[in-house]
Formats: structure tokens, C-alpha cells, sequence
């Protein structure tokens, strides 16, 4: 350590840098997708649910497609779905997307503090849940409302939720849109990133232990894949084989940082399932059928004791990560509606147009009463309370559902509140 030949110059060496990723385009930009390589779709192989992680590698680089540029679904994926099917999830999704925009002017409004939409996401966690059995247990983030919506959740409650009025169903205890409901299958949204996967995973086992057929189901965005909780959970699905799908929702963004500071630019999301030894497909995630075909394998894969399954779901935020975000300061304006995947909604739409199951007059209809149907929801809800005004939990309720048995001190505290 002492050498005097330490402080001779050191020759020949280049100065150490240090990579800092850059996104394509900032505000004021043209937008650019040009580098994205979209496969057509159709040409994707389809494997049987038992194959080895490493034997479908390539699934994990490409883009499952079902819904080519003509509107028809193309290939080994398509899941042939009936025209109802189709028609039913549509509305879900337009269902969806029309709550979203009523709760987001409910936030201006000032009668909610939080909100956060998944405008351009429905097919990512609608496609899944109809791929579901109704029992499997999701463990969602928080843009999988339309989970909720595909099972029949009263929107009341949600919208009662997201007011933090009396009749919330958490008691004003979660901050708005992060649902609870174990009698539709929804594990309790954390707000902690990537803390939904291990949860699964662990609840994924304790099924499968016991002898169940109930499987598990998890979603997170592409920057949570750099948070500790993301590595251990696919580490104990891997070594136990625990029937669980384990989503990624590559919006492009997470916040105010684009993919690439989570290591987008580096590997896809999907590739980081292959070094656990986990069957690991990417999907174009604004594709319904697309969505349900590897969904509906991924399941069929953990009911069969082949184990996990890593999704990557290829899609765009459209709008700002919350309520508190403004997407204008950190990338175009007009970028969301330059993904050239565009719009999971217009796309399923089309698609049953070009089937003559389907019309822009039906569509029209379609969305007038999903509009109309959450103003009456939301009217309903107001009536009760929002965060301005109306009727709040009772305080009661907040010395309730922790113990079984209240102790001494607790009481003590109730009492002392006079409730």
C-alpha cells in the first residue's frame, strides 16, 4: 500500500464513465417509437404448457400477437373466443375506462384526494381475469381496477372507496383505489412496490400445499423488477414450483422515469424469468386475445404442477402515473397516442366490426351507457360522502378488525373517545 510506485502516473488507462440511460424523447420532441421492433402477428409459435423455460427463450424476446393490421386474429395464439365473450369484455373495459375518467374529475374536484387511472392498460389485467377461475386469487397493483370491474364488483363500493365515505369498504383505512375483496378473488393492494409478488408466490404455495386447485395471480410495473421483493419471489417460485402467474406491466414508465433506468434498454423484462429457470412470455399488452391466449397458458401451466409463469405485458400509460403526476414535464404530449400498439378498446372494437359482431353505432351505445351507469354509481356514492363533505367511517371503527379480542388498553382508548 506503501509503494512509492503507487504515485507514478498511471499511463495508458481510460478514465472510467459512468452510463446514465436516456429516454428517446423529452417534451417539446417528436415522438419516436422507430426503434421498437413490433413482429407481425400470428408468427409466434405456441408451445405445449410442459416445456422447459430455456426450450421457449425466443418467446420471452419477441411480442405474442393474436389481432393483426386487418382486425382479424391470426396464428397459433388466437383463443377462438365466441363473439359474446368478446362483446362482454369490451364493455368491461370500456366499463373501466369510463370510472376512471369520473373518479379522475372527482380528484379535481376536490372530493377525493388520490386517484390513478389505467387509461391504454385494460386489456393487461381484463384479458387475464377472463383467462381466470373466478376463485384464483389476484394480487394486484394499483392499475388492475378492471379486475375487479370483469367480476361483477359493485361500483359503488369502489366509487364509496375512493370518497372514503361511511360505506367504504376499508373504513377509510387505504388510501382511494387500492381495493380489497376476497369474495371476488382481489388480495388487498399494497402501495409498497413489488411487495404483490412474494405475497402471491406464498399464497401460490400455501395452495398447492394444502391440495387446492386454486392458483395465484400478480401484477407490478417494469420498474418494481428492480425492487429486493421482485428476485426473492421468483426465486421461491422457481425452486417450488408454485402455481402462480407472475405479471409485468411494461408501460414505459414508471413515474417520471422511463423503462430504461429499470434495465429496459439492456434485456427485455420477460428474459429476467429465463435466469430463474421460469417460463417467461412477452405480449403485446394492448391485444385482448393476446393477453387472454398466454394467460389462459400460464394457468393451464400452473394447474398442470409445471410451475410459474413470468408475463411481460408490452403497453403504454397513456396518462400520468396519479392524480399528482403531470406526464407533460418528462416526455411529448402526444406520445400515447403514437404507441404504435395503439389502443387495447379500438383495437377489440375493430376486431369484432370486421367479425359483423359489432358496430360504431353499438359502440357508441355502449360507451353512453357505461357513462350513464357510473353517473349513477357515482351519484349514489356522493349522496353518502366524499372527502369535502357527508358522512364519514364511524371512529368506532378504528379500534375494530386488528385483535380478536380487544385488550384492556384498547378499550380503554374507545372508551375514552366515547364511542
Amino acid at each position: 500500500m506503501n509503494d512509492k510506485s503507487d504515485d507514478k502516473p498511471r499511463k495508458n488507462r481510460q478514465p472510467l464513465s459512468l452510463h446514465v440511460p436516456q429516454p428517446k424523447c423529452r417534451p417539446g420532441d417528436r415522438p419516436d417509437f422507430s426503434a421498437l421492433h413490433i413482429p407481425l402477428a400470428g408468427q409466434q409459435r405456441r408451445p405445449d404448457i410442459g416445456v422447459s423455460a430455456h426450450e421457449i427463450r425466443d418467446l420471452s424476446e419477441t411480442i405474442i400477437r393474436v389481432l393483426d393490421d386487418h382486425h382479424k386474429a391470426v396464428g397459433p395464439w388466437n383463443p377462438k373466443l365466441d363473439a359474446d365473450t368478446l362483446r362482454r369484455a369490451l364493455k368491461h373495459m370500456i366499463l373501466t375506462r369510463a370510472l376512471d375518467d369520473r373518479m379522475f374529475k372527482a380528484q379535481r374536484q376536490g372530493k377525493t384526494s388520490f386517484y390513478m387511472k389505467c387509461t391504454g392498460e385494460e386489456a393487461t389485467c381484463i384479458g387475464q381475469a377472463y383467462a381466470l377461475e373466478r376463485d384464483d386469487m389476484c394480487f394486484p397493483s394499483y392499475r388492475q381496477q378492471g379486475i375487479l370491474i370483469a367480476r361483477g364488483y359493485p361500483l359503488l363500493d369502489m366509487m364509496c372507496q375512493v370518497y372514503s365515505n361511511a360505506r367504504d369498504p376499508m373504513r377509510g383505512r387505504q388510501l382511494p383505489c387500492m381495493y380489497s375483496a376476497r369474495e371476488y378473488g382481489m388480495f388487498t393492494i399494497s402501495g409498497n412496490l413489488a411487495t404483490q409478488f412474494p405475497q402471491a408466490v406464498g399464497w401460490a404455495m400455501a395452495s398447492a400445499y394444502k391440495g387446492d386447485d386454486r392458483i395465484a395471480s400478480a401484477w407490478i410495473g417494469e420498474g418494481a423488477t428492480a425492487e429486493g421483493d421482485f428476485h426473492s419471489a421468483l426465486t421461491f417460485a422457481a425452486v417450488y414450483r408454485a402455481p402462480v402467474i407472475l405479471n409485468i406491466v411494461n408501460n414505459q414508465w414508471a413515474i417520471s422515469t422511463f423503462a430504461g433506468i429499470a434495465g429496459g434498454d439492456e434485456a427485455t423484462f420477460a428474459d429476467r424469468g429465463l435466469g430463474y429457470g421460469l417460463a417467461s412470455l412477452r405480449v403485446d399488452g394492448n391485444d385482448f386475445l393476446a393477453v387472454y391466449a398466454v394467460s389462459q397458458w400460464a394457468a393451464a401451466r400452473a394447474r398442470a404442477n409445471h410451475g410459474a409463469t413470468v408475463i411481460e405485458h408490452f403497453t403504454y400509460r397513456a396518462e400520468g402515473h396519479s392524480t399528482s403526476d403531470d406526464p407533460a414535464r418528462y416526455r411529448p404530449a402526444d406520445e400515447g397516442r403514437a404507441w404504435p400498439l395503439g389502443d387495447p378498446i379500438a383495437r377489440l372494437k375493430d376486431h369484432l366490426i370486421a367479425l359483423k359482431e359489432w358496430s360504431q353505432e353499438k359502440h357508441h351505445a355502449a360507451e353512453k351507457e357505461a357513462v350513464e351507469q357510473v353517473a349513477a354509481a357515482n351519484k349514489e356514492a356522493e349522496a353518502i360522502g366524499t372527502l369535502k363533505a357527508g358522512e364519514k367511517p364511524n371512529l368506532k371503527t378504528m379500534f375494530e378488525d386488528v385483535y380478536k379480542d380487544q385488550p384492556w388498553n384498547i378499550r380503554r382508548q374507545r372508551q375514552e373517545t366515547g364511542v
